[in-house]
């Protein structure tokens, strides 16, 4: 465990952060649109190293697709120890094409949480992972 004695924060091993981010259903997808910008949230899953999602056509796959790069972070926190965590995923975001590709996330565990459909697949392959993690100060030490 790799603790920052200044901060008390964890530093989260790769694995880690890797089985957080399966763990959460939903993460919040950040991407630059005409260079603002902006944040999504999404269901996602997992798969082979990398996330995917659902999602129609629009904004949110524009700006996925045809952006240099995007991040994705998920958070949580444990009421009963007061942990909080957060793990944030950078990387490059393409369209699932080709017909194996699809019919492999076809498998997936993934299904759109709106009424809407949403039949474009995305898959973040990241260039970087990390995560952080801490314990919450509870309210009556009012650190300020």
């Amino acid at each position: 465990m790799n603790v920052d004695r200044r901060t008390g924060i964890e530093i989260l091993e790769t694995d880690t952060c890797w089985d957080l981010l399966a763990a959460a259903p939903v993460g919040r997808l950040a991407v630059s649109i005409a260079g603002h910008p902006d944040i999504f949230p999404v269901n996602h899953v997992v798969d082979r190293r990398s996330v995917v999602f659902r999602t129609a056509e629009g904004t949110k796959l524009a700006a996925s697709v045809l952006g240099l790069s995007v991040a994705f972070e998920v958070d949580g926190w444990s009421p009963g120890d007061g942990d909080v965590w957060s793990v944030v995923l950078k990387g490059h975001a393409a369209e699932v094409e080709g017909l194996e590709d699809l019919m492999a996330t076809d498998d997936l565990p993934l299904y759109p949480w709106s009424a809407s459909v949403k039949h474009r697949v995305v898959r973040i392959t990241p260039t970087e992972i990390t995560g952080r993690r801490f314990h919450a100060v509870d309210d009556a030490q009012g650190l300020r």
